[in-house]
C-alpha cells in the first residue's frame, strides 16, 4: 500500500528526519560501500544455452580451427585465403530485447549482410564497481554465438570508449565519482587501471569466439573515433598491448575515425600490427578518402572500409526526426562497391534507448545541451519495431544484392502490431510522499550540494533539500549549474491546512534562469525541494565528463545557501532493478491520492499514474506503441520494464514502443511518472503505429 503524508509526516520526513553529514571525502566512501552491500539485481534471467556451446573463458581451438583464417593482404580482406568483401551493418544487442535478437538478425540476413558490427557498453556490464551483468539483454556470448549460428561473421567494438549515443559513451558513471578526478579516454594510470580490469573480464569472455578459434569474430576495434577526441598514442599502444594480451596477436584490430588527415593523424597507430578504417558523410566522394586511407595503413593493408556508413541520423528532443532519402542513401552506398569498397550500415537497425540509458551530446559549451530521444530508430531500413516494409530497406538490398557473392534470402514479413485503444489511469502517489519510503540512512546530508555520482545515485532523479526564511518581498534564487533540468518548490511547515509544495518554476541546463520565491507568510522556515532530472550524459566531444545534479552553490537572495539534503529516487533501469523498487510499490497500489483541487501547482507536482489493463487473448500480445499525446514529460514502465523517456510538448517523439515480450496474456501494469501537467482525462492510447509528429523543431538539425 502507498502512504499518502499530510504535511506534518511530509515535513518530518524532509526537514528533521536525521541524516548523516559526509564530507567530500566521506561522500566517496559512502559511494563506495552502498554498491559494496549489493545495491541493485539484475533484471533479466540468463538466456537458454544455444547447443553445442561453452561460456569458458579460455582460448579453445575446435576441430579444424587451423583451416580458418581471417587476415588483410593486397589491399584486400581474406577469409580462409579467398577475397572477401565486408557488407556489414551495426545492430546492437542492448537496444533490442533478447527475445527479438533473432528477428531482427534475420531481417539483417534478408538485407544482404554478411557481417554484424556491435559495441560493448562499459556502463551497461558493470553498472556498479565490481557488480557484473552478463545475462539477460547483456548476454553478450549468447548474442555472439546467435550471429554465427545465422552465418554472420562479427566486428567487435569493446570500447572503453563507444560513443554509440549511449549514456557517458559507454563509460560507468560512477567512473565519475572517484576522486581525484579520472582524465578518461587517456594514459592516465588511474583510468588506465580500470581499463585494465575491465578488459581483464571481457576480453577473456570472448577469445573463444574469434574466428580463428571457430567463432564468429573477424575484428576488434581499439578505442572509437579518437582521432575526433584527443592525440595519445601512448594510450592506443596502451590498447593495443592490452588486448593482443588477452587475445593473441593474430587477431584483426582496427580503428575507426574520419575521413581526414587529421583525425587519422591523431587516432591511427602506424605500423602493420592495427588496421585503419574511415567513416564520412553519406555521400560524400569516396575515392579521395579511401586514398587517404592507404596513407595511414601499411602496404597493401589497406582494404577500402566505410566502417560507420550512415542510413540516417541521431534525433535529439526539440527536433524534427531525422530522415536521408532512401535512393540517396542506396546511391551512396553503390558509390562504396563500385570502388570495391566494404561498407558496414550505421545504422543496420537502430532499436530503442530502453531505461536511461541515452546519450546527449553539445556543441560550443556544455550548456548547448540536447540529449537524445527514446527511440533509436536512426531512419535505418530496419525500424525500430523491426519493419522492413520501407523504401530504403529496399532500395539498400537491391545495391547490395547487386554486389553479393551469394543470392540474398526472402524477405521476412512485418511483425504484427496492434492497439488497444483508450487505457484508463489512475493517481496513485505523489512522488514526494514516496520518499517516506527511502531509507534514512540513504539520505545524504552535506553543507552544499553535491552530484548523483557523489551519492551513488547513477541515473533518473535526485532531490536537493534545504530550508530558508520567508521575506515580505520574496527572494530570488539562482543556480549557475544544474545537470540537466530541476524543477524546484517550495512548502511551509507550519501551514496547519496540510499543504502541498507549491510548484515555483523549472532550471534547464540549456535556459538556466533566476526564479522568483514568492513572499509566503510562514512561520516557521520554507523548505525548498528542488527535483533534478538526469537526462543522459554527453557522449562525444570535449564535455563528456558529465556529472549529474547540482553542481554549483545555490545563491539565494545572492548569498551562499547552505544545509542541503541529497534524496536518491531510485527506478528500474534497463539492467538493474533497485531493492527498493518504488515502481512495484506503485503498481501494486489501489489506493488513489486525493488531491485537495485542481490548481496549477499541485497538477504541476510530480505523481504517479497507473493502469491495470487486459489483454484477453494470447494471439493478441503483439508490439504495440504508447501514445503520450496530451500528457507533459515523464517516463514509463509496462510490467516493471523501463520503456523509456516521454516527452511530447516538446517532441518530436510521442509513442513509446512497447515490445511483445514486455507484455501477457491476461492483466498488464502500466506506471507513468508525470514530471509536469497529466493529461485532463488522466487517457493513454495504445496504437499500432509509432508517431514522431508531435511538439516543435526548433533545433538545427543534421542534414544528409
Amino acid at each position: 500500500m502507498i502512504r499518502t503524508n499530510n504535511t506534518s509526516t511530509l515535513i518530518s520526513k524532509f526537514t528533521t528526519k536525521m541524516a548523516r553529514r559526509r564530507g567530500p571525502t566521506m561522500l566517496f566512501l559512502l559511494f563506495i560501500s552502498i554498491i559494496a552491500f549489493g545495491a541493485f539485481v539484475p533484471v533479466f534471467a540468463p538466456l537458454p544455452s544455444l547447443s553445442s556451446s561453452s561460456h569458458s573463458h579460455r582460448h579453445r581451438k575446435v576441430f579444424a580451427a587451423n583451416a580458418r583464417s581471417f587476415e588483410i593482404a593486397d589491399d584486400m580482406f581474406l577469409k580462409d585465403g579467398k577475397p572477401f568483401r565486408i557488407i556489414g551493418g551495426d545492430l546492437h544487442y542492448f537496444r533490442i530485447l533478447p527475445e527479438y535478437w533473432e528477428d531482427r538478425l534475420l531481417r539483417a540476413k534478408a538485407l544482404g549482410l554478411n557481417t554484424i558490427q556491435t559495441y560493448v557498453p562499459w556502463n551497461l556490464h558493470e553498472p556498479q564497481p565490481g557488480n557484473l551483468v552478463f545475462e539477460g539483454i547483456a548476454d553478450l556470448v549468447y548474442f555472439l554465438k546467435l550471429c554465427q549460428k545465422l552465418d554472420f561473421l562479427v566486428m567487435l567494438r569493446p570500447g572503453p570508449y563507444i560513443c554509440a549515443e549511449w549514456d557517458l559513451g559507454g563509460f560507468p558513471a560512477w567512473l565519475l565519482a572517484i576522486e581525484p578526478a579520472l582524465k578518461l579516454r587517456s594514459s592516465d594510470p588511474a583510468y588506465l587501471k580500470l581499463v585494465d580490469k575491465w578488459w581483464g573480464i571481457l576480453l577473456p569472455k570472448v577469445a573463444h569466439l574469434l574466428y580463428n578459434n571457430g567463432g564468429p569474430i573477424i575484428m576488434i576495434q581499439i578505442e572509437n573515433e579518437f582521432g575526433s577526441y584527443g592525440d595519445d598514442q601512448a594510450y592506443l599502444h596502451h590498447l593495443v598491448k592490452l588486448a593482443q594480451e588477452h587475445l593473441g596477436e593474430n587477431i584483426v584490430l582496427y580503428t575507426t575515425d574520419g575521413g581526414t588527415r587529421e583525425t587519422l593523424e591523431k587516432g591511427t597507430i602506424r605500423g602493420d600490427a592495427v588496421f585503419s578504417a574511415v567513416d564520412f558523410s553519406t555521400g560524400e566522394d569516396p575515392s579521395p578518402i579511401f586514398k587517404l586511407q592507404k596513407e595511414f595503413n601499411a602496404p597493401g593493408k589497406s582494404p577500402p572500409l566505410s566502417a560507420e556508413f550512415y542510413t540516417g541520423w541521431l534525433t535529439h528532443w526539440g527536433e524534427d526526426l531525422q530522415r536521408t532519402g532512401a535512393d540517396f542513401t542506396a546511391s551512396a552506398l553503390e558509390k562504396i562497391f563500385s570502388q570495391n569498397g566494404s561498407a558496414v550500415l550505421y545504422m543496420a537497425h537502430g532499436g530503442t534507448n530502453f531505461g536511461f540509458y541515452n546519450g546527449a551530446n553539445t556543441n560550443a559549451d556544455e550548456y548547448t545541451y540536447k540529449p537524445d530521444i527514446t527511440s533509436y530508430d536512426y531512419d535505418a531500413p530496419i525500424k525500430e519495431s523491426g519493419d522492413v516494409d520501407n523504401a530504403k530497406f529496399n532500395a539498400l538490398k537491391s545495391v547490395i544484392g547487386r554486389h553479393s557473392a551469394t543470392s540474398l534470402p526472402s524477405v521476412i514479413p512485418n511483425n504484427e502490431k496492434t492497439g488497444h485503444g483508450a487505457i484508463q489511469l489512475q493517481k496513485t502517489a505523489f512522488l514526494f510522499d514516496l520518499i517516506d519510503m527511502i531509507n534514512p540512512a540513504d539520505v545524504v546530508e552535506s553543507r552544499n550540494p553535491v552530484s548523483m555520482e557523489s551519492v551513488g545515485q547513477m541515473f533518473g532523479f535526485i532531490v536537493y533539500v534545504s530550508e530558508y526564511t520567508s521575506k515580505d518581498d520574496g527572494s530570488s534564487l539562482f543556480i549557475p549549474k544544474v545537470h540537466d533540468r530541476a524543477q524546484v518548490f517550495v512548502l511551509c511547515s507550519s501551514d496547519d491546512k496540510g499543504g502541498r509544495p507549491t510548484y515555483i518554476g523549472t532550471i534547464e541546463r540549456w535556459s538556466n534562469v533566476k526564479l522568483i520565491l514568492p513572499n509566503t507568510k510562514c512561520a516557521s522556515n520554507i523548505s525548498l525541494f528542488v527535483l533534478v532530472e538526469n537526462m543522459g550524459r554527453v557522449n562525444y566531444g570535449p564535455y563528456m565528463f558529465d556529472r549529474k545534479g547540482i553542481l554549483s552553490s545555490v545563491y539565494l537572495d545572492g548569498r551562499i545557501l547552505h544545509g542541503w539534503k541529497m534524496i536518491s529516487i531510485p527506478f528500474n533501469n534497463l539492467n538493474e532493478v533497485p531493492k527498493n523498487n518504488l515502481i512495484t510499490q506503485v503498481s501494486h497500489s489501489r489506493i488513489v491520492t486525493k488531491l485537495e483541487d485542481n490548481s496549477e501547482t499541485i497538477s504541476k507536482e510530480p505523481a504517479f499514474y497507473t493502469a491495470h489493463f487486459s489483454i484477453e487473448k494470447v494471439n493478441q500480445v503483439k508490439d504495440t506503441f504508447i501514445s503520450f499525446s496530451g500528457w507533459g514529460k515523464g517516463i514509463a514502465f509496462v510490467n516493471d520494464f523501463n520503456i523509456g523517456r516521454y516527452w511530447p510538448s516538446f517532441g518530436p517523439q510521442c509513442t513509446l514502443y512497447v515490445p511483445a515480450p514486455i507484455l501477457r496474456h491476461g492483466e498488464n501494469v502500466l506506471v507513468i511518472l508525470e514530471l509536469e501537467s497529466h493529461h485532463p482525462e488522466l487517457v493513454i492510447q495504445s496504437v499500432d503505429q509509432p508517431d514522431f509528429a508531435c511538439g516543435s523543431s526548433k533545433s538545427n538539425v543534421h542534414q544528409l
